[in-house]
């Protein structure tokens, strides 16, 4: 692998991370094309992956310095937080993410390897679950939401998170499935993706640290991880804040039509 694909693949995973595109399956059928040993590569998507959890801890890192305040029992600063009428609702946010974690985690020890074996060299199978999932999306634009349903509660957190656990699946997408649980329980865009966001960065870093642990580390050249992780940070941040304004106006029905049209141009090739 060159430098030059290192970005490219980091471009990638930034920008099909948050939308909702799925990432991974993007990764596989990629690293197919381009030729390379996808076996051999896990340990970069963890360099990828980190870049994209760097992106979160960024964008959002006003919310994540209201949780560690509210955790500390410390007074939160005005800094035009998105939360800041209550520290509690700081705390409740973060049991909500923690609770929301926990299915993610439980998939990822029991089907995991499972899960990889399947489809980390099955492209047709990668084509079919972007293909599923799109009409999802076109469901979730159909279902009724309450306009006044802007913050999550223990519900929206639960099911959000088991809809989490299903993207271990390449070609779900992490944030399009827990988007779409969010616009199925009644949740307005803007808030469904920022939850999906904010419960991303655990699920991220679990994952890359539960790859690491399993000892799937290559000898790629350090100068290939640094930059993978860095174009997927700095593309990732960029296509976080496209999402967020692009959200308030519009729907999911792009993202499932562009993912309906690449499912088909796999199952061709």
């Amino acid at each position: 692998m060159s430098f030059f694909q290192s970005v490219f693949l980091g471009i990638l995973q930034g920008i099909t991370e948050f939308l909702p595109i799925s990432s991974s399956g993007h990764l596989i059928l990629v690293e197919h094309w381009m030729g390379l040993k996808v076996d051999e590569l896990k340990s970069f998507d963890v360099a990828l992956h980190m870049g994209t959890l760097l992106a979160i801890l960024l964008y959002f890192w006003k919310d994540f310095y209201g949780i560690l305040m509210s955790l500390l029992g410390k007074k939160i600063r005005s800094l035009d937080m998105p939360f800041a009428e209550s520290i509690s609702l700081y705390r409740r946010l973060f049991i909500f993410i923690v609770i929301g974690t926990i299915p993610a985690i439980v998939a990822g020890v029991f089907f995991g390897d499972t899960i990889d074996a399947v489809f980390r060299n099955n492209t047709k199978a990668v084509a079919l679950m972007l293909f599923l999932v799109a009409l999802l999306f076109f469901l979730a634009e159909r279902h009724p939401r309450e306009k006044k349903k802007t913050k999550v509660g223990l519900k929206e957190a639960i099911l959000t998170g088991i809809a989490q656990s299903f993207a271990l699946i390449p070609g779900v997408s992490r944030s399009g499935a827990t988007i779409t649980a969010g616009l199925f329980q009644g949740l307005n865009r803007e808030e469904a993706a920022r939850f999906s966001f904010l419960l991303g960065a655990p699920a991220i870093f679990g994952a890359g640290v539960w790859t690491l642990s399993s000892g799937v580390v290559s000898d790629t050249d350090f100068s290939l991880f640094f930059g993978g992780f860095i174009s997927a940070a700095i593309s990732g941040i960029l296509v976080i804040h496209f999402l967020m304004n692009f959200l308030k106006n519009h729907g999911l029905s792009v993202f499932a039509w562009y993912r309906i049209a690449l499912s088909i141009v796999v199952f061709m090739l």
